[in-house]
């Protein structure tokens, strides 16, 4: 396997479990960025292994989802978590602020969103 498949996906697993501390530590905005992130990794590493290229600089993850023909329960994920990309990290992005935007019931569906995309990119890849 391509070294930079290996690592494009350790850092998205990285991600996950930082997203994850993140939570435990209320830090919600911050696991919603994490959990955005690791799908964006997952999806980028498939994205190596079919084209033994390095993926596209781009944060959309419905085109990486497409790019990567993606099933459609990725597909709905990858939909949720790009519009996190700039409301958990930037003021007028969102009604709020993102540290007062997003609370433990949002960080707990998007950071199941990137479980349900790094899932399938491990299937993917092993």
């Amino acid at each position: 396997m391509n070294s930079q498949v290996q690592d494009w996906l350790e850092q998205a697993k990285a991600g996950f479990k930082s997203a994850q501390d993140l939570l435990l530590t209320k830090n919600y905005y911050a696991a919603v960025s994490f959990s955005q992130q690791v799908a964006e990794k997952s999806l980028k590493a498939v994205y190596i292994l079919l084209n033994d290229k390095l993926p596209p600089k781009i944060h959309d993850l419905v085109e990486l989802s497409r790019l990567v023909s993606a099933p459609k329960y990725v597909f709905s994920a990858s939909e949720n978590l790009t519009g996190t990309y700039f409301s958990s990290r930037y003021p007028g992005a969102a009604p709020e602020i993102p540290s007062k935007f997003y609370t433990l019931e949002k960080a707990k569906i998007h950071l199941h969103e990137a479980e349900e995309v790094i899932r399938w990119s491990k299937s993917m890849i092993q």
